[in-house]
């Protein structure tokens, strides 16, 4: 379902889901950070983005960054061809570049009081379950500890990524993984048209979308610049993946100063609601969508924790089937059998067999390193009671 604008008007204010939003993935691309012309970085850009990203922390949100750049920074200081780049050139540029990137993150943070952190990614991490929950963990020990992580491609070691031109979908996946309440993608463009603007005079801006229907996927054209090779049609594809996972995402220009401030300022901008929040969303693809590689007995103690709410605690567990590995889905049963929920594990089978019915206190003599205090969190639960509180 879509909504034309009826007039270039924009709103004074932000719609809730952005004043709303705790956590916030932020998407930018090479054609915003670097300069065509002469491959610097837009540092006077930049500069009035991270003045948001601050403005955003002080008003007590979490922002994540993804960011495009490296190799466009790389090739200029390697004085490669203009021009598509073979995939070894690619490569090397990002590995220049990537120093060059994180390093001017990292003098910009901290000119403003703030942390920046480096985390390199492909696509893989994002769906290999290991490598998810390892990213996960260290992205949400950053953002507990007040850091901004800066998420870039692993352009280096990554080959599908660097031809596809994929941040937009590796920031919706960044999203989904991180559980955020809204994906920030910043564009050449102030939103979703029902035509490409540039070539159509009539073309009508569209600021909300409740659905990805077919006649959404067909106003996405392939238009891209040689810098940023994914057009709208990659962020409408971003934006199934956002919604799927309970995130709210928006598309806006990154073509002027302080971007961000301008969302908050009720800037002109498409909206794509999401239909639940990310609990939400995440508890619905644990119970219905998951196939369970074993089962985790508990005793009635542990039935009556779960029930209000608690996280699932080793000295619980009275009987494990089955075999799994960290982060695979069990079925959570009560001593008679009966199925109280599924949850994401937290140990693989034999650590988990070796702590059952023990203290937590006591995890780390037992399996001979710092693990998790449960077996399996609240928030990677979902009980079939009815009983998911967060």
């Amino acid at each position: 379902m879509v909504s034309p604008s009826t007039s270039s008007a924009t709103s004074s204010t932000a719609r809730a889901e952005w004043t709303h939003a705790r956590r916030i993935v932020v998407k930018i691309g090479s054609a915003l950070l670097t300069d065509s012309a002469n491959g610097q970085l837009k540092t006077t850009w930049l500069n009035s983005l991270m003045d948001d990203v601050a403005e955003l922390k002080a008003a007590g949100k979490e922002i994540v960054i993804v960011s495009s750049g490296a190799v466009a920074l790389g090739r200029h200081t390697l004085k490669l061809p203009k021009g598509p780049l073979e995939l070894e050139q690619s490569q090397a540029a990002a590995a220049v570049g990537q120093i060059a990137l994180a390093h001017a993150y990292q003098e910009m943070a901290q000119t403003r009081g703030l942390t920046a952190a480096q985390i390199l990614l492909t696509l893989g991490d994002t769906e290999q379950r290991r490598r998810y929950l390892n990213a996960r963990t260290t992205i949400d020990v950053l953002l507990a500890l007040k850091a901004i992580p800066v998420v870039n491609e692993n352009d280096t070691v990554a080959t599908t990524e660097i031809r596809y031109g994929d941040n937009d979908r590796l920031s919706a996946r960044v999203a989904s993984m991180v559980s955020a309440d809204c994906l920030v993608l910043l564009s050449d463009i102030d939103g979703l048209y029902t035509a490409p603007p540039n070539d159509d005079p009539n073309a009508q801006h569209i600021p909300l979308v409740t659905d990805i229907t077919p006649e959404i996927e067909a106003m996405a054209g392939d238009a891209g610049t040689e810098l940023s090779k994914g057009g709208m049609k990659t962020k409408v594809e971003a934006g199934k993946i956002a919604l799927g996972a309970g995130t709210n995402m928006v598309i806006t220009t990154g073509k002027i100063l302080n971007p961000l401030r301008a969302i908050t300022n009720g800037g002109k901008v498409t909206w794509f609601i999401a239909k639940s929040d990310p609990t939400t969303a995440k508890k619905r693809w644990l119970s219905g969508q998951l196939v369970p590689a074993g089962q985790i007995f508990v005793d009635a103690g542990a039935e009556k924790a779960l029930m209000s709410g608690k996280s699932l605690l080793p000295a619980g567990v009275i009987r494990i089937d089955g075999t799994f590995d960290r982060g695979d889905a069990v079925i959570i049963r009560a001593a008679d059998g009966r199925e109280l929920g599924r949850g994401l594990i937290a140990y693989a089978t034999a650590d988990a067999r070796r702590i059952m019915g023990k203290r937590s206190g006591d995890i780390s003599e037992i399996l001979g390193y710092e693990g998790r205090d449960t077996l399996i969190h609240r928030d990677d639960m979902a009980l079939t009671g009815g009983a998911n509180r967060t």
